[in-house]
């Protein structure tokens, strides 16, 4: 399932969440707390508790902070797929299922009172632009202004996140009382679209409506996803009377208020699922407020075709699982009851169907969230109390070892450092003319990776050279002593239609020079340094060495390419000072770039346990162990059972006879182990370092023990 970014929900300090009838007088700090460990228990993350005020004061300064509210605001980070989270109303509503001060309610479709319900027919000509519509009534509602406030935040809230901006789905809401039905949906050419949008005073065709948004803060991003289209998607009542211009604005006549009764919600969408979902969660988190709590009326929606639906399904479906299922992944000895119990804090109606350990799982209209099994499990955990599951050791040992990638990249890190260099860290992204123009590259020889959608200029593309964050770095810190001496060790991208992404990652190494003098020979000792460091000799064919060549990036006659055993894994030289000019510098400066990995060597890592194939354990060479001059130890005799207990229970917290490295100690305690009579698997921590102990070899470049560890035969 597509997960959007982790919505985040603000909530004002009001009679509704339960907390205070006040809301100008701050809680005690108890009480915060107290709601805080509320939220981590219910599996949501209380980021900040803050006001208005703060918010201004801290992003725009204490003088533009006069005259802010004062009300306490609770920010709450929710799941991006815990759409009926979104709200204060399924926020608070959760929340006293979950403190069992309400059962979770039960939603219903009714019919309405006339007996007639509302129509909305749709015609073929949306197929082209937005074919799906669906549409429910919420009849005798009450707003307040809290109430009001909170209906439009979920609407824009699920059009960020559900809705995918509106290109999914585009949710209308109208006061029923002001238009007539049976409503129409259709498509238009724009000039044929005359209605006054909302907050507007006057009329306009749709045309002029594309126009006159594109300066709109917050209506010009959604204008796109239609402006292209021949025919604009429309929904009248039966008076002509335009209700709204989905996906962009609605009519003024029908918008709704504090003195609204009957709502009418319709969404229109791209995506049938994702609209029965978002009617689906508008209607339950505000039927609450109706006269009948939890009803919601439906209505008819006609399709092209002449078929009929009615909407919101409000579908509840049950699932079955066992309890042992739910023990065995969350680690837990729990009964099938309890267990039920659990699931029900979470609205998630369970009781125990009488055969075996299996229960029922009722799944609400709300958690369109819970596909899987999982899902329901994930929950139950979650009730339990991921703090109260008890800690237990994995079953399985493994011995980690670094990545030798990052193990070489450390080691150079700190080497490079101590030749004079300070290290920076740029972003991955980049835009296009860092990688081009700047560096006076043509597009097609960078082999970029490109965003599909960037979000600015600056990041358009994964960077395939390290050279132009440090020379940002540089240009920002150019008031800074000289020489400027920088280096950066880390990954570029590059297309390979090899891999199965299309692209790969690259080490490299980077380093400039910054000062009044272009400094070529600092940046050749850097080059020599480091191949000193990893004990690359200087030698033709054999060895390293450099020579001349071209490119656009260097100044002419001052480019070097870098040959490791005949192959090209770098180059260095002076910057062109065209290159300079455009990262706005203004001394000369010299640069060595190279690849990482050439260096690595070939490097075989077997890992050796129960589950070894057999054809590895066959070619891997184990430690020929001959029969031991002694048994005897500082553990006892290796040769009894009583020896390898207390082996055992010594490498409990070790992985090695002397900690967490590996020495000769290991190879010595080996030894000292019969051949016939090799630790039991109940031993499971004796088990896990012999295998590995004799995976090492003869112990050949292990470190010295810091004692001795086999005693002498009796």
């Amino acid at each position: 399932m597509s997960l959007s970014q982790t919505p985040e929900v603000s909530l004002s300090k009001t009679a509704e969440v339960s907390l205070s009838k006040t809301p100008e007088r701050p809680l005690s700090v108890t009480a915060d707390e107290e709601f805080d460990e509320l939220c981590f228990e219910f599996g949501l993350e209380l980021d900040e508790i803050t006001t208005e005020r703060e918010q201004i004061s801290r992003e725009q300064g204490d003088c533009k902070a006069s005259g802010a509210s004062e009300v306490v605001l609770y920010k709450i980070d929710v799941p991006a797929n815990r759409y009926d989270l979104l709200c204060l109303e399924g926020i608070a509503r959760g929340l006293q299922v979950f403190k069992d001060k309400m059962e979770a309610p039960r939603y219903r479709r009714v019919s309405p009172a006339s007996g007639e319900p509302q129509r909305l027919l749709v015609t073929s000509e949306t197929a082209a632009v937005r074919p799906h519509a669906v549409a429910a009534v919420l009849r005798d509602i009450t707003f307040t202004q809290e109430r009001y406030d909170s209906f439009i935040e979920l609407q824009e809230k699920l059009h960020q996140n559900v809705c995918r901006k509106r290109t999914l789905v585009a949710i209308g809401t109208h006061d029923l009382d002001t238009v007539c039905g049976p409503f129409t949906y259709t498509a238009k050419l724009p000039a044929d679209i005359h209605f006054r949008p909302l907050n507007q005073t006057q009329e306009f065709t749709a045309v002029e409506l594309m126009s006159l948004y594109k300066t709109d803060s917050h209506l010009r991003h959604y204008l796109h996803i239609i402006e292209d289209k021949p025919a604009y998607p429309v929904i009248y009542d039966s008076n002509g009377v335009v209700l709204s211009m989905p996906p962009i604005i609605n009519g003024d006549h029908s918008k709704i208020s504090l003195k609204t009764k009957n709502v009418f919600v319709e969404c229109t969408a791209t995506d049938l699922t994702k609209a029965k979902i978002v009617l689906d969660m508008m209607v339950t988190m505000f039927s609450e407020y109706c006269a009948e709590p939890f009803t919601v009326e439906g209505a008819e929606v006609v399709s092209p075709d002449g078929s009929t639906y009615m909407y919101p399904e409000l579908a509840y479906r049950t699932e079955t699982l066992s309890s042992e299922f739910i023990n065995r992944k969350v680690g837990i000895n729990e009964s099938t009851e309890r267990i039920a119990g659990l699931l029900t804090k979470m609205c998630l109606r369970s009781q125990p169907t009488g055969a075996g350990d299996q229960i029922q799982v009722e799944i609400p209209p709300t958690r369109s969230d819970v596909i899987h099994a999982c899902d329901i499990m994930e929950d139950a955990a979650m009730a339990y109390g991921f703090n109260n599951i008890p800690r237990t050791t994995p079953g399985t040992y493994t011995v980690a070892n670094q990545y030798p990638l990052n193990k070489l990249t450390e080691l150079l890190r700190q080497d490079l450092a101590a030749a004079g260099f300070t290290e920076a860290l740029n972003f991955a992204l980049c835009s296009q003319e860092d990688i081009t123009d700047k560096l006076r590259k043509k597009l097609f020889e960078t082999r970029a990776a490109h965003i599909a959608n960037p979000k600015t200029a600056e990041f358009q593309v994964a960077r395939t050279t390290l050279l132009p964050g440090l020379l940002k770095t540089i240009a920002a810190n150019r008031k800074m002593p000289l020489p400027l001496k920088l280096f950066e060790i880390s990954d570029v991208v590059l297309k390979d239609e090899t891999k199965d992404v299309g692209a790969r990652n690259s080490r490299r190494l980077c380093a400039v020079f910054y000062h009044r003098s272009p400094g070529f020979e600092v940046i050749h000792g850097l080059l020599d340094r480091a191949m000193q460091l990893l004990e690359v000799a200087p030698a033709r064919g054999t060895g390293y060495h450099i020579q001349a060549a071209d490119d656009s990036t260097f100044f002419p006659g001052r480019c070097a390419e870098v040959f490791v055993c005949g192959v090209s894994v770098g180059r260095l030289g002076v910057l062109h000072p065209d290159v300079i000019q455009r990262f706005e510098l203004t001394m000369p400066c010299s640069a060595l770039e190279m690849d990482l990995e050439p260096f690595l060597g070939c490097h075989s890592e077997v890992l050796l346990t129960h589950d070894v194939p057999l054809q590895e354990v066959l070619h891997h060479r184990f430690v020929e162990v001959p029969v031991p001059a002694s048994t005897r130890t500082v553990f006892g005799d290796l040769g009894t059972a009583a020896g390898l207990r207390a082996l055992n229970e010594f490498l409990a917290p070790r992985s090695y006879i002397e900690g967490f490295l590996a020495s000769s100690a290991d190879t010595e305690v080996l030894g000292a182990i019969p051949a016939d009579c090799p630790p039991p698997p109940a031993l499971c921590h004796a088990l896990r370092w012999y295998r590995h102990t004799r995976s090492l070899g003869a112990g050949c470049g292990l470190p010295a023990a810091r004692r001795r560890y086999v005693l002498e035969a009796e």
